[in-house]
């Protein structure tokens, strides 16, 4: 048997950084960081050439050290919005009533996921501990047990997972111990998950803890194989991979967002696993691979015709429909090809920006330079050297690279706004696509147009071209609006921050935190 990179047999995993090596600060081109990440050398596991020492298989890659961190998420917030999305089970947030602060939004989120999958519309079910003081002292494992019981008696949920805070971690809560005591008196699986905050300085860690749950206790051992079903491991879009995977013949097991416990328990008995982003999937596709047999699809992200050829051909390998994958491959380029010269004549002469996490940058950049359009930066919000599975087509980057030319300004940056400025200045843009919308006012301000991307599935396939090249028409449309905004508006930093060129001034020089400012004069520092 291959050797395990995922251990199932304990109830945490490893956060992205130990395991491999993902890094949130950097600057470069995008060729630069390809060479730098040594996917090739990291996916066999063998030691990166340059290493200080040569110690250890997964060599940590150059970053730059940012002094503070202006605005982030946690492993915790991201269980929640993961977890607390299967539609029969319960999540326990065990901490104060401040870490669920996110849950209303979290809320709107499963809401939306629900009507475009087209299943019925409820509110999330998670359960807070509701922490005060006295718990932080004595300890609350009692508050914990009367929440797993109340939660069981009101709702009889499948499962129950219990999340772990900041605060739980730092007072030694034996979450552990509690759900296997409460999973012998219920009859259920009630599920540890480790993602106190500070675990992690990324939030995708979270993503990773999610899945290593749900495998680890959900999924059936004793799998009966399902020839037809696939595994497809997303966020909340829409649905658009039953209508891609039909000429092969088969139905779609979504993961983890709006299933259902059956739904995940049934992984196991699937054909395959396949991904909208490898960021996010291949914790969960690797799990399955290397311990119930499933193979994942060794292909790009389906983004851009390229790609998705590619990532279609991959699956068609596994099930062994070739053939047919063949003449629907054909028959998709002939339908959208005057759709696709049409759009990129009216956006001939345009740029475009990408900020989002990282693999979906690097398809939604391949989707832009098949429209036609220049792109000379983006910000990823974190960027993993190596995916779990370390197989050769899966390093998005490099294909991004190799097939649609090198990005000049490659920015790793964990949703810094302070840093906007800076880096989009230094590029031509007419527009940027977010994923996280909260950076979209900073944009505007800028006298950018945004694209805010809340549907993730937007751009997938064939038609996601065209969905993309339609919707930016409307969005460079408004530029006049962003501009006469950007006329009338603050971006709330001194003068002396605004003429840096370097976004990354403070990591390269940290001895400015310590020099005495004048207000004065638009704020510069003394010197």
């Amino acid at each position: 048997m291959a050797k395990r990179t995922i251990n199932l047999d304990m109830t945490a995993c490893d956060n992205r950084e130990m395991r491999i090596g993902s890094i949130t600060s950097w600057d470069g081109s995008a060729s630069e960081l390809v060479e730098a990440s040594g996917y090739e050398e990291r996916g066999k596991g063998e030691k990166r050439r340059g290493c200080a020492g040569g110690k250890g298989k997964l060599c940590q890659l150059c970053e730059l050290n940012m002094p503070f961190s202006q605005q982030t998420m946690c492993a915790n917030a991201i269980v929640g919005c993961q977890i607390g999305n299967i539609t029969d089970c319960i999540l326990i947030d065990h901490g104060p009533i401040g870490c669920s602060a996110n849950h209303a939004r979290f809320n709107l989120g499963y809401k939306m996921g629900l009507i475009r999958r087209g299943k019925p519309v409820e509110n999330l079910r998670i359960f807070s501990t509701n922490l005060k003081e006295r718990d932080m002292v004595f300890g609350a494992s009692d508050r914990l047990r009367q929440t797993i019981q109340d939660a069981y008696d009101r709702y009889h949920p499948k499962a129950i997972f219990i999340s772990m805070s900041c605060s739980t971690a730092i007072i030694g809560e034996d979450i552990d111990s509690v759900a296997d005591e409460k999973e012998a008196e219920l009859g259920i699986p009630v599920v540890p998950l480790h993602c106190e905050g500070f675990r992690s300085k990324h939030w995708s860690t979270g993503f990773d803890i999610s899945q290593h749950g749900v495998v680890r206790q959900i999924v059936k051992r004793n799998p009966k194989k399902q020839p037809d079903l696939i595994n497809i491991v997303a966020l909340w879009g829409t649905d658009h991979f039953t209508e891609m995977l039909k000429p092969l013949g088969l139905r779609v097991n979504y993961m983890i967002d709006m299933a259902s416990y059956d739904e995940l328990a049934q992984a196991s008995e699937a054909v395959a696993t396949a991904t909208f982003c490898h960021t996010l999937g291949s914790y969960m596709a690797t799990a399955l691979e290397e311990h119930f047999g499933v193979p994942q699809i060794d292909a790009p992200q389906p983004y851009g015709i390229a790609a998705t050829d590619d990532w279609l051909r991959a699956i068609a390998k596994v099930v062994g429909k070739e053939e047919e994958t063949e003449a629907y491959i054909q028959s998709e380029h002939e339908r959208i090809q005057p759709k696709l010269d049409e759009l990129r004549e009216k956006l001939k002469g345009l740029n475009g920006f990408v900020m989002t996490g990282s693999a979906y940058a690097h398809g939604l950049i391949s989707v832009l330079r098949e429209l036609g359009l220049g792109v000379e930066g983006s910000i990823v919000f974190h960027h993993d050297p190596v995916y779990d599975s370390g197989h050769e087509h899966q390093n998005t980057l490099k294909y991004l690279v190799d097939t649609y030319g090198d990005i000049p300004h490659f920015t790793v940056s964990k949703t810094q706004p302070f840093q906007l400025y800076a880096i989009l200045k230094r590029v031509r843009t007419d527009f940027v696509i977010i994923r996280h919308n909260g950076l979209a006012p900073v944009a505007a301000k800028l006298g950018i147009p945004a694209l805010a991307m809340g549907d993730e599935h937007f751009p997938v396939g064939y038609d996601g071209i065209i969905r993309v090249g339609e919707i930016l028409l409307d969005i460079v449309a408004r530029k006049k609006f962003n501009q006469v905004l950007s006329r009338h508006t603050d971006l709330g930093y001194t003068d002396w921050w605004l003429s840096q060129e370097d976004p990354f001034v403070l990591a390269r020089k940290p001895e400015l935190l310590d020099e005495p400012i004048h207000e004065e004069n638009g704020g510069k520092y003394d010197g």
